[in-house]
C-alpha cells in the first residue's frame, strides 16, 4: 500500500496526462480463457472500470474517456447486446453513490438515442446528477462510431455554413470543425490505451487521436489493474511529444 502511494506521488511529480482514453477489449475472452460465461466477463470489466476511476482520479488524469459499446457492437447477438445493456443500467445504479463521493462528473458521447428507452434515461440522470461535480470527468463512449461522428459533424456544419461565401468557408478551421464533434469542449486524449493485446483503433476517437500517444496492453480488460495504469502513465511521461516539430524545438519550446 505505501509501496503504491509512493508510486502515485512520483507519478504525479512528473506530470500526467489530462486526458486518458481507453479501448476496453478483451472481455469475452477473458470469460473464454477461464471456462465462463461471456456475461460474467462484461461484469468482470465494471470493476475493472471502477479500479481505473479511482486509479486516474488518484494521480490527477482529469478525463477518461471509456469505449463502452460501438456501433458495430449492435451487430453482437441479441441476448448479449440486451445482457450488456442490462448491466449497464445495473451499474448505474449500484456506482451512483460511488461516483458522487468521488465527485467524478459523467458524460456520455455516441448516437446514444439508440440506446434502450431504461438505459437513455437512466444514463441521462446520471448525467444531470453528476454534472456540478469537479473531480475527474468519466466520459463514456456509447453506440459511439467514430466515421459516425465525422459524417454527422459534417452535416451540421454544411446545414449551418451552406449558404456561405467562398472566403467565409476559407477561414474555417480545425477548431471550428471540432466544435461539431460529439467531443466539443472536451481536450483531445493524450494517452490512448488498448488492452488485449490488439493494436488497432477500432473506429474510436480518430480525429481526437490524431497526436496521442498509443499504448497496447496484451492483458484482457478484465485483469487490467491500477498498477498496469501507473505503467501506461509512467510510459507516457517517457515519451518526447514533438507534433510535428523537430526535438530540438521542442526542448527550446
Amino acid at each position: 500500500m505505501e509501496n503504491d502511494k509512493l508510486k502515485r506521488e512520483t507519478i504525479v511529480a512528473r506530470g500526467v496526462p489530462s486526458h486518458v482514453a481507453i479501448i476496453m477489449d478483451g472481455n469475452g475472452r477473458w470469460a473464454k480463457a477461464k471456462g465462463l460465461e461471456r456475461w460474467q466477463g462484461h461484469k468482470e470489466g465494471v470493476e475493472a472500470v471502477r479500479r481505473v476511476m479511482e486509479a486516474s482520479g488518484e494521480v490527477g488524469v482529469k478525463y477518461l474517456t471509456l469505449y463502452a459499446f460501438s456501433i458495430e457492437n449492435w451487430n453482437r447477438p441479441g441476448d448479449e447486446v440486451s445482457m450488456l445493456m442490462g448491466l449497464m443500467v445495473d451499474a448505474i445504479l449500484s456506482e451512483t453513490a460511488n461516483l458522487m463521493r468521488q465527485r467524478v462528473r459523467v458524460k456520455a458521447i455516441g448516437n446514444l438515442q439508440d440506446l434502450p428507452v431504461e438505459a437513455r434515461e437512466k444514463l441521462a440522470g446520471l448525467i444531470r446528477l453528476t454534472e456540478a461535480n469537479d473531480g475527474l470527468t468519466v466520459v463514456l463512449a456509447l453506440s459511439y462510431g467514430s466515421r459516425w461522428e465525422i459524417l454527422q459533424a459534417a452535416k451540421r456544419l454544411a446545414v449551418d455554413y451552406g449558404t456561405a461565401d467562398a472566403a467565409t468557408l476559407d477561414a474555417l478551421g480545425e477548431g471550428e470543425f471540432a466544435r461539431y464533434l460529439t467531443t466539443a469542449g472536451i481536450p483531445d486524449p493524450d494517452l490512448l490505451i488498448r488492452t488485449s493485446g490488439e493494436c488497432r483503433l477500432s473506429n474510436f476517437l480518430l480525429w481526437q487521436i490524431a497526436y496521442s500517444e498509443l499504448y497496447f496492453v496484451g492483458k484482457f480488460w478484465p485483469d487490467f489493474q491500477k498498477e498496469d495504469l501507473y505503467l501506461a502513465v509512467q510510459n507516457f511521461q517517457q515519451r518526447e511529444r514533438r507534433f510535428g516539430m523537430t526535438g530540438e524545438q521542442v526542448k527550446i519550446k
